[in-house]
């Protein structure tokens, strides 16, 4: 199996204007790996590179839902680096909203987002790491794929959307030399949890903390990345499984509180 991350190594982060993707791409510089980073506001990708000191970095300023764009982006990488050893698919996006209130629009925005975002680059990076021989895909879900969550629809099944997504990849890559992790990050600092509820964010874990359990499980190649794991090895190994009755009758209770809660 080929090291990851190591000098060298040329990784694309997508989402690294800010949270787990900057902290990412400013942990992987620091281990002299070529970097290319997306991510929509301009400023703020010119900003996590500066944090990336000395290491070579490749701004791609854009949105991953826009598939020209994409295509345009990795064609960049590839005249930059020759291809890419890693890509983590980290751009995400959900807010808080009861299906007493469902907006359909809403649905599309985030799934947008987090899954056909994913779906783009996938496309683009697919064939040149099949055809090298080696390469490796994480994908950043949420815990909240696991069951549907309270006033979070549209984060809980685009989260599961893409994790069954890259499972499907991962089976059909075998053999190829490229491998596909999947990231289940409980709650980690970063905007998108900033707009909630300190209350409601059970074992949360400082951006820096989080990024480095991220790293090391997908260094280890492991098929599921979940941290930190008396949270989530608890929703997973408890709630999950729950028999439908019973998750509906436990969480059924606490749903009216979190769906007087606007987004913010």
């Amino acid at each position: 199996m080929r090291a990851a991350f190591a000098a060298g190594d040329r990784v694309l982060i997508t989402g690294a204007t800010s949270g787990i993707g900057r902290e990412a791409a400013r942990q992987l510089a620091a281990r002299g790996c070529k970097l290319a980073i997306t991510g929509r506001r301009e400023d703020k990708l010119a900003e996590a590179a500066r944090a990336c000191g000395d290491a070579e970095v490749l701004q791609l300023p854009g949105s991953v839902t826009d598939q020209d764009v994409v295509k345009r982006h990795y064609a960049q990488v590839k005249e930059r680096f020759g291809g890419l050893d890693t890509a983590i698919l980290n751009a995400g996006t959900g807010d808080r909203e009861s299906a007493q209130r469902f907006r359909a629009k809403g649905y599309v925005d985030v799934f947008e987002v987090n899954v056909f975002g994913a779906c783009y680059w996938l496309e683009a990076v697919i064939p040149d790491m099949v055809a090298q021989g080696h390469g490796v895909i994480a994908g950043v879900s949420s815990p909240a794929a696991w069951r549907g969550l309270p006033a979070t629809g549209a984060y809980s099944s685009s989260k599961a959307a893409l994790a069954t997504l890259l499972e499907s990849a991962r089976i059909d890559l075998r053999g190829t030399g490229v491998e596909v992790v999947t990231v289940c990050p409980g709650f980690v600092k970063s905007e998108l949890t900033d707009r909630n509820d300190p209350k409601d964010m059970a074992f949360l874990l400082e951006t820096d903390d989080g990024v480095r359990r991220m790293l090391k499980g997908i260094e280890k190649r492991k098929r599921i990345v979940h941290f930190p794991w008396i949270f989530t090895g608890f929703l997973r190994y408890v709630v999950r499984p729950m028999p439908g009755f019973l998750y509906d009758r436990i969480v059924g209770r606490h749903a009216k509180r979190f769906a007087r809660k606007r987004p913010r």
